[in-house]
């Protein structure tokens, strides 16, 4: 689904490669989550992955990236938004329509598909992110929970097979971030879209994230299952990424013998596996 080989990537005028050596492979289906320090890569990895690098930022581009076989050095922007749908940080700066309804109909109406097809898509999509009751909204109005939710409704409407998405719950309060994030699940799960998150709320990528990338200087320094990757927990508190506390406490609860080496990755694990100690 997603090919990344060599990938080693030079802004114009940088002395430091942003990129160095990343190779990775995402399977159909897959929900990686991408962490690491600020400065690490992370977006322009997604960058790369979106054909943004090399077709509007320029630098030496070294390596591939293919996205459904397509390699996006060769396609343009505009094919590769149909595969691939992005939801970029500055949601804000994404929305750029007086209210829902017309920015879920924008993207519809500059490729062109009939009157019919347009109808149908608005009214679905609306309905699968659950903000149908927000249709004729002014997107002012909106709270930045609903804001991410239009943001993802008008790239889901051109039917991409991946989403990519840089920060999306960077300004969201944590109650608005699981939202985010509880929908980027079912999507995944019940549509089969591919979900490429670059986010720092490293609890949040543990609990609904299926594999961890994570970034440091350009490089990325691990990839796999998310319970495999939190094992490398002092390693990763070395390069900048603070695990989840339930990681701690799993740790903890090893090193005196209690458990088995059980790596808890949320609170309800926790919960069960403290109860099971007590218990025992």
């Amino acid at each position: 689904m997603i090919s990344v080989k060599d990938l080693t990537f030079v802004y114009e005028g940088a002395r430091k490669a942003a990129l160095s050596g990343v190779s990775m492979e995402i399977r159909q289906g897959g929900f990686v989550g991408v962490i690491g320090p600020s400065g690490a890569g992370k977006t322009t990895l997604l960058s790369c992955m979106n054909g943004i690098i090399p077709h509007h930022f320029k630098g030496d581009y070294y390596g591939s990236v293919k996205i459904c076989g397509k390699d996006t050095f060769d396609c343009s922007l505009t094919e590769l938004s149909l595969v691939a749908g992005t939801v970029f940080q500055d949601v804000d700066g994404m929305l750029i329509n007086a209210t829902v309804e017309d920015e879920v109909l924008y993207g519809l109406e500059n490729f062109g598909l009939p009157k019919a097809e347009i109808a149908a898509r608005l009214e679905e999509v609306l309905e699968e992110v659950g903000i149908a009751g927000l249709r004729r909204r002014s997107i002012s109005t909106l709270s930045g929970g609903q804001k991410q939710k239009v943001a993802i409704a008008a790239v889901l409407a051109l039917r991409p097979q991946i989403l990519l998405l840089d920060e999306p719950t960077g300004e969201l309060d944590p109650a608005s971030s699981r939202l985010v994030f509880s929908l980027l699940k079912r999507l995944n799960r019940e549509r089969g879209i591919t979900v490429v998150a670059v986010e720092q709320k490293i609890m949040l990528l543990s609990e609904f994230a299926s594999e961890l990338a994570v970034m440091s200087e350009g490089r990325l320094e691990f990839f796999g299952p998310v319970r495999e990757v939190l094992r490398h927990s002092e390693e990763l508190e070395k390069i900048g990424v603070n695990c989840p506390r339930v990681v701690a406490l799993s740790r903890e609860l090893e090193k005196r013998g209690l458990t088995a080496g059980t790596l808890c990755v949320s609170v309800d694990e926790a919960e069960a596996e403290v109860r099971r100690v007590l218990e025992g």
